[in-house]
């Protein structure tokens, strides 16, 4: 067993080169695969895991604490935390079991599956705008910035004129730039306030939306106090739309730079969801790592003893061209199947709202190439202009013709 590492890692995670893989996250994924690092914010150093099953116990095993981290200055890749004290995102069981069986109500395969003939009809309407504009159009202003928005806030009954606003605190909360950290206090202390008055607005008037099932549902004796409430629907919103957002583009992309990837789905459209799956493992949609977890006693993980009171990181990203679990892991081949991949999350904080993103992708890829057998780039992949300054990876605009 390793005590401790010789080596500190100094990691920006700040690849902006396209889609390409980080190199450095392919360097310790391949050269120390449990690596101390220094990441741009915080205080001190954390461990980072990138084997796939590495990441696997320390999503699952409770020896690995997101809440013993509450109160500490933990290395991080944004100026300022991005989950709030009163977040699921930092609770463990059973204080987070109780939280994500109130919302699980919400995000049944059932319901989801329920809102899918609207779903269509709403990318329907979107693609006959695109349609009547011609091309080249720009698919995120058309598709991929409106679909996933629009759907998390008619779960949660979201004003429309209040949307555009809203979305603005989201994209702020995610910058990681040098002078970011400013805005994504004021952006985090806005949506706070905001959700603070629509959900006691909600647990005074209930409707039929998300929030007031969340403000009126009980487990056991219990309601979620005022803080959860207003937290959990702002978590909704943030985490609701984001990774849908971007991951519309970049999957619409990594299709169009991989013609024999995607004649193999033009002929087979049956396919699609397993396409999807491959998509999703492939493409790396963000910058670098989330949210630590503490030791909260002394373990032994891949061969490095952790002490109590370490953080760890890990990486999803890594753990998804983990070559010990997937063969040819930096190739993009969309009969892959199974094994499960990582980009929802893994074990206690997996994504709750994987199902409602995979209807939306489904409904929205599917349709797109349906109705465009002729779409490609509008101008050269080199000629994109693509975000930075973000932990997330995406192009800003994405012109198509057809």
């Amino acid at each position: 067993m390793t005590p401790s590492s010789a080596s500190v890692w100094d990691c920006p995670f700040n690849h902006t080169d396209g889609l390409e893989f980080d190199p450095l996250l392919k360097r310790l994924l391949t050269e120390e695969p449990i690596a101390r690092i220094r990441l741009p914010h915080g205080e001190g150093e954390a461990w980072l895991a990138t084997r796939y099953e590495d990441v696997r116990v320390v999503t699952t095993d409770r020896r690995f604490s997101r809440a013993a981290g509450i109160g500490r200055d933990l290395p991080r890749m944004t100026p300022a935390p991005i989950a709030q004290v009163e977040s699921i995102n930092l609770m463990d069981p059973p204080a987070h079991n109780r939280l994500r069986r109130l919302v699980a109500q919400g995000f049944t395969n059932r319901q989801v599956e329920r809102m899918r003939a609207h779903t269509q009809r709403v990318v329907d309407g979107y693609l006959d705008e695109m349609t009547e504009h011609g091309a080249p159009a720009d698919l995120v202003a058309h598709l991929s910035a409106r679909l996933p928005l629009t759907t998390i806030c008619e779960l949660l009954d979201i004003p429309a004129e209040d949307r555009t606003e809203l979305r603005g605190h989201a994209v702020a909360m995610m910058a990681m730039g040098p002078n970011s950290g400013a805005g994504q206090v004021n952006a985090k202390t806005a949506l706070r306030a905001y959700f603070a008055e629509l959900t006691a607005a909600r647990r005074r008037d209930p409707g039929e939306d998300l929030i007031s099932a969340l403000a009126t549902a009980r487990d056991g004796d219990e309601l979620l106090d005022d803080d959860e409430l207003a937290v959990m629907a702002m978590v909704l919103l943030v985490t609701g739309h984001d990774t849908s957002t971007y991951e519309l583009s970049n999957i619409t992309y990594t299709l169009l730079t991989h013609p024999e990837q995607l004649a193999k789905l033009r002929a087979q459209p049956e396919m699609l969801p397993r396409a999807l799956e491959e998509l999703l493992r492939f493409i790396p949609f963000r910058q670098g790592v989330g949210i630590a977890r503490v030791a909260t006693e002394d373990v032994e993980l891949g061969g490095v003893l952790i002490r109590a009171g370490e953080p760890v990181h890990v990486s999803y990203l890594a753990a998804n061209r983990d070559p010990a679990v997937y063969e040819r892991p930096d190739e993009l081949d969309l009969d892959r199947g199974a094994p499960t991949h990582m980009t929802f999350g893994y074990g206690t904080h997996h994504c709750l709202g994987s199902h409602l993103a995979r209807m939306e992708l489904q409904v929205a890829i599917g349709t797109l190439l349906n109705r465009f057998p002729g779409l490609r780039l509008a101008v050269p992949p080199e000629a994109l202009d693509w975000r930075t300054g973000s932990i997330w990876r995406y192009p800003r605009t994405l012109p198509v013709a057809w």
